[in-house]
């Protein structure tokens, strides 16, 4: 579905990604795993053309995407769901729900009955989204903002959906709640490409991963494997000998 070869992108003359290659397949939840700075959510703004990558190829289904804006990208299935809280606290809870299907707006003939459906599988997803649709969104917890900016990613209707740091700032009990999240929306045919600090939860939830370091991919396999390799251990998941993950 996703293939990136031989990625270069910087800031300035600073690099921040040196010759990355990385694929996600129809289906899979692929994490990318590293330190904080290792140009993992540069990866992600050069796929969705927030940075423009200096040399490389980003392809997606096919097609050369490296070039195209932001919205094109957005219109052909790649949607992004950035670290932080970015929404729009002024507005009700639904209004930024709404706003995710803006690429697939018609001005002269607006589906609202399309919109009703988006919305009812997102408040599907996250019940506490339907309680909370008439409230300020700035008025959500930490835990319901990070599902407003999800559900409003998946009113795009994305095929491949991109999630940087999904769990930061949030409780264990809420971080299982996102990922439980996670896999349902996986369930339903959407792939991920997931970049999270929390290396035991996204070896967990993935099939395949991709470790960045400095820039540069220094290791990747099947997720599973990855969580027993003693490299891995040591620098993410808290040292010593490898154990089963759970």
């Amino acid at each position: 579905m996703l293939s990136i070869d031989g990625l270069h992108a910087g800031y300035g003359k600073v690099s921040a990604l040196e010759n990355v290659s990385l694929a996600v397949e129809a289906g899979q939840i692929v994490c990318l795993l590293g330190a904080n700075g290792a140009g993992k959510t540069t990866t992600l703004n050069c796929i969705s053309g927030l940075v423009a990558a200096t040399s490389g190829r980003i392809r997606f289904e096919g097609e050369d995407v490296g070039n195209l804006r932001v919205e094109d990208i957005v219109g052909r299935g790649i949607v992004q769901v950035p670290e932080g809280r970015e929404i729009f606290t002024a507005m009700s809870v639904e209004d930024n729900l709404t706003l995710g299907a803006w690429r697939r707006w018609n001005w002269r003939r607006w589906n609202k009955q399309g919109n009703r459906d988006e919305l009812e599988r997102v408040y599907q997803l996250f019940p506490r989204l339907r309680e909370r649709a008439t409230q300020f969104a700035g008025t959500l917890s930490g835990g319901e903002q990070q599902m407003l900016m999800i559900g409003r990613a998946l009113m795009a209707k994305p095929k491949l959906l991109m999630l940087d740091e999904p769990s930061l700032g949030l409780s264990p009990i809420l971080v299982q709640q996102v990922f439980d999240i996670i896999r349902a929306i996986h369930a339903s045919g959407i792939a991920i490409l997931l970049v999270e600090q929390n290396a035991r939860v996204a070896l967990d939830v993935s099939s395949y991963g991709f470790i960045l370091e400095n820039g540069e991919i220094s290791l990747q396999g099947p997720a599973a494997e990855l969580a027993q390799n003693p490299q891995v251990h040591e620098a993410y998941l808290g040292g010593g000998n490898a154990t089963s993950r759970h």
